[in-house]
Order: C-alpha cells, then structure tokens, then sequence
C-alpha cells in the first residue's frame, strides 16, 4: 500500500506537487475532500481523471478541509491510496428526496454487497437526507458484520449546497459509497465528542422524523431561540454551537445537529431522527474536552494498526469548528498524535458523521470527531 496526498487551492492550482499517475484499476483509491464552491471549478477533477484513470475517485463537498494537521478553506485536500490486495467498488443512489434516505442507504448496500466485503465508506449529500434512515438503509442489507463509515458533506456555515463525486465529477443530491474487498483489508474506526449537557431535560412531544415540532408541548424554535439569545438572529448555523442531546426510550444518548429552521412551523430540521417519546437537552462546547475527545477516537482508530502505512479518514462536525475557531487544528494536532507512524489523514468538516460506536452496526453521528483508519495486512 502507498499513499500520496495533493492539494489544490483557488489561488495556486496544485501548486508544484499534481497527482502522479500510476497503480491499478480497481485497486486505488482518490479521496478528494474541497471547498463547496469547487462545484463551479472543472480543473482539480479533470486533472484527478486524466492522471488516474481507473481509479475509483470519491469526495464531497466540506465545511472545511483536513490536510495532516492543517485545516483549510477554497482548497482541495486529495488522498491516493495505491492498494496491493485490496479491491474496490463504488455505488451511488439518488437523494433527491429525503424520504429515499433509507432506500438510498439499502440500493447502495446491495450494490456493494458480496461475501469478501469488509468494509463501506459512505460520503452523503449533506442537506437532503435523513442520516438516520440512510444508515437505517445500509444496516438493514449489510448488518454489523461490515464496518460501514462516512460523513454528509457539508457546504461551510451556508446551509445551501452540498455536491458529492460521481464519476470523477461534483453532483448533487447524490449518495455515494466505496465497497473494500478482500483478507487483505484492516479497518478501525473511533467518534468520540466532548460537550457538556446544561439546562432542563424536556421531552420530545411532537416530531416527524429528523423535524423537530415541540417540546413540553411548546414550539421548539422559539425554545431555541431563548436559549441563544443575540445568537438566534444567526439561526440554522449558531445553532451548531448548541447541539441537542436526546436520549431514547432504550436508554441511548445521541447528539442531533440543526440543518435547517422553519418560521413559519417553528421547527428545527435535524441531521438525523428525533423519536417522540424521547427526552432531550441542549449542549454547549468545553474546549478542554473536545480536543480530548478527538484524541480518544484517534487511539480507537488506530488500536490495531500496524507498522506500515496507513490512511486516517478524519470527519469531524461543523459546529466543533465553530466552537474552536482559531484553535481547531489542535483537534487534528491530537489526531494525528495519536495515530500509529506512518499515518497520512485526509478528512473534512462535515454536517454529520457515520460509524459504529465500540462495536457493531453503523449509526449517525453529529458533533463528534470520527475516524475510519484503513492498512493492508502483511503478507
């Protein structure tokens, strides 16, 4: 296995280094992770196609991009993993619709399904799905015997376009995913957050999927809006600096980030489920305990890698970049401290994050710093 990483910006282009041709069809892999305005810009991708023609190529569109310990904006931050005995296999399904994010999640897993699958790497439209039901989907076909792990693009804090690559080239509305094939492959994977919990815990009495309606019978916009103060004039994006803690009828406590507000219906939109029934509080940011957290999912990830190269997908949440602000590549700083040598990490700041927790089946997370680590097994 050989890793190579490139990086594109709106003022130099590739600058001196641009991705080098070479390794095999079907057996390497172009993870590109750039800025949402690199939809309008043909010239990284056609560049990336002409050099790598038969390599799977796949990204997403970011609210910031992870290139080693640096954190970047108007960039590309490209990865080519050059695989001895690993096989790949890309899908894609529509997500037009946020009602087809489980059908999405189910077509892509069929797709990629086979007897030597180990692992799926998953990178979503960020703004039309239902997170939930998408890992719903993919769980459903695949179950916890394959490590399944990704992210929803994201579009920085403007909330209103996100593009995945499908053919080499930025779409939208689009689900994708990379299948890895053979005894070869090691995956480890780790999310961890970091928030503090404040003010009362209420419950969900009216929602819809991820659309939140009321809580304690009361609008839960206009909850929201209390809680922010000044910040409320700044909704969907202030919002990720207060994400919500819900916990359900059987005892599990996930964190939900807002994509979207209606005024009109006093509503949040969430990037994953809010269950009825369930109680929730809202979070608020400890520095201390968010750079830990990343940190604490990097030692997962890496738990079990070996010696020799190795490919760190770094996926951390939108609202921990705001919080953090000039201090966020402390966050990737602890990443990458904690990872085996040998480690290169590519990775983005996303509207969601896709993994198991400990163990088992995938699920969706918002918040947390999550890392999918990828070796080959030596012969």
């Amino acid at each position: 296995m050989k890793i190579d990483t490139y990086r594109w910006t709106m003022d130099q282009g590739w600058g001196s280094a641009s991705p080098s041709p070479g390794g095999a069809a079907g057996s390497t892999l172009a993870l590109v992770f750039g800025a949402s305005e690199l939809f309008d810009r043909a010239e990284p991708f056609a560049a990336l196609r002409e050099a790598l023609p038969g390599a799977v190529i796949a990204g997403c569109s970011t609210a910031g991009e992870i290139d080693g310990v640096r954190v970047s904006d108007r960039s590309a931050s490209v990865a080519v993993a050059r695989f001895d005995d690993v096989r790949l296999r890309f899908a894609h399904a529509d997500a037009s619709d946020p009602s087809r994010s489980e059908a999405a999640g189910e077509e892509i897993a069929r797709a990629l399904a086979a007897p030597d699958l180990r692992a799926v790497l998953v990178l979503s439209d960020g703004l039309r799905v239902n997170g939930t039901a998408l890992v719903r989907g993919l769980n459903a076909v695949l179950g916890d015997k394959v490590v399944v792990s990704g992210g929803l693009a994201g579009d920085g804090s403007r909330f209103e376009r996100t593009w995945v690559l499908v053919d080499g080239a930025p779409v939208t509305q689009r689900v994708t995913a990379v299948g890895l094939y053979g005894d070869a492959v090691r995956v480890g994977h780790g999310s961890k957050g970091g928030w503090d919990n404040f003010g009362p815990e209420r419950t969900v009495t009216r929602s819809e999927g991820n659309v939140l309606y009321e809580l304690d019978g009361k609008p839960a916009l206009g909850l929201y809006k209390t809680y922010l103060g000044e910040r409320a004039s700044g909704l969907p994006s202030t919002g990720l600096l207060f994400p919500l803690a819900v916990r359900t009828a059987d005892g599990r406590l996930i964190v939900r980030t807002i994509l979207a507000v209606d005024e009109a219906q006093q509503s949040l939109t969430f990037a994953g489920d809010i269950p009825e029934g369930a109680r929730a509080q809202l979070m608020r940011a400890n520095f201390d305990r968010l750079v830990d957290g990343a940190g604490a999912a990097a030692l997962d990830a890496g738990a079990s890698a070996a010696g020799g190269p190795c490919l760190s997908v770094a996926i951390s949440c939108v609202g921990r970049r705001l919080v953090l602000g000039e201090r966020i590549e402390e966050e990737v700083e602890a990443t990458l401290d904690a990872l085996p040598p040998n480690t290169t990490q590519v990775g983005f700041y996303s509207y969601g994050e896709l993994s198991p927790h400990a163990s088992g089946a995938c699920e969706l997370h918002n918040q947390t710093m999550t890392l999918t680590t990828v070796w080959e097994a030596r012969a």
